[in-house]
């Protein structure tokens, strides 16, 4: 091999460049605070980071998801359990309406509390949360689920579906709730044995004319239906609290999912800054002295060496 002062020259630039180079790379990671700049620099350890964003990726979409849903259950259950303290009022009324000692204009009185009752009852009932959906609508959220038509009769325009949201990898959780299976009817059972169904608003204002009319045997059935509303309203909210404990429960998971998934993302893709600056000095140290001994090179010819 023949060694000249071009050989020389080459091999110490290429040395400095090469340096310069890592060096480059080690400031652009301390820069980033990242281990890997770019995908080139370690495909595999690239592809475990993107993997391990695109699963907590996932988990942020479900804690959304998690939050629409608490958010629209906690409206459920502050609107049911208004409805359960007027429910309550109602029964004491009905109670009240039944006392011999009220003369009839004195339970006419009772009767307009009584409707006063029941239509802040049914306001409810068509309440919305905040995205403007109704909440007692079933899979019909854009559609008034208790109509009320000319007469004052309320008709359940809603359906039963429920729609489920996907909280998790193997987890769903119903969004919406029936306002069938909410305000639910009553069954009565006549003299002859013949059994019907009378709905939630229907109690309701059959309830108001006994107490108008003075009609003792409405009034007196009237104390018993309130407490089957009652029931309904309060399994309608057991079902609620329910709910919001398997969002309690599926948002504690995936905190606890996500925690895991950070920690191992920084090992694989987090920087050892004391590590990597010390490196930086090294590095930087060597290319002073790749650079001092470029200088000394290009003083020097091999003739200087002939005697």
């Amino acid at each position: 091999m023949k060694i000249s002062t071009a050989y020389l020259f080459d091999r110490s630039v290429n040395q400095m460049s090469s340096v310069q180079s890592d060096l480059a790379h080690t400031q652009a990671q301390v820069s980033a605070g990242k281990q890997v700049i770019s995908p080139s620099d370690a495909p595999d350890q690239a592809a475990a980071i993107q993997r391990l964003k695109s699963v907590l990726n996932h988990q942020d979409s479900y804690l959304k998801a998690l939050t629409t849903v608490k958010a629209r259950l906690e409206g459920e259950d502050s609107n049911l359990k208004s409805v359960s303290d007027m429910l309550i009022r109602a029964k004491e009324l009905a109670v009240q309406s039944a006392n011999d000692t009220l003369n009839p204009a004195n339970r006419k009185a009772l009767a307009v509390e009584l409707k006063g009752l029941r239509d802040q009852m049914l306001s409810l009932a068509n309440s919305r949360d905040s995205n403007g959906n109704y909440l007692f609508g079933g899979s019909r959220v854009k559609q008034v689920p208790f109509a009320q038509d000319a007469i004052g009769e309320v008709t359940y325009k809603g359906d039963q579906n429920r729609m489920q949201v996907r909280v998790g990898e193997q987890r769903t959780i119903p969004l919406n709730r029936s306002g069938a299976e909410t305000f639910v009817p009553v069954i009565r059972t006549d003299a002859n044995g013949q059994v019907s169904a009378r709905s939630f608003f229907g109690v309701m204002d059959d309830l108001i004319a006994g107490v108008t009319n003075s009609d003792r045997t409405a009034m007196q059935r009237g104390v018993g239906e309130m407490d089957n509303l009652l029931n309904g309203v309060s399994l309608a909210r057991a079902n609620v609290g329910t709910d919001l404990n398997v969002v309690e429960q599926q948002t504690q998971s995936i905190d606890e999912t996500k925690l895991t998934l950070k920690t191992t993302l920084s090992n694989i893709e987090d920087l050892d800054m004391a590590e990597a600056i010390t490196k930086m000095n090294k590095q930087m140290l060597s290319l002073e002295a790749s650079q001092s001994s470029f200088a000394k090179i290009t003083q020097l010819n091999l003739f200087n060496f002939i005697k």
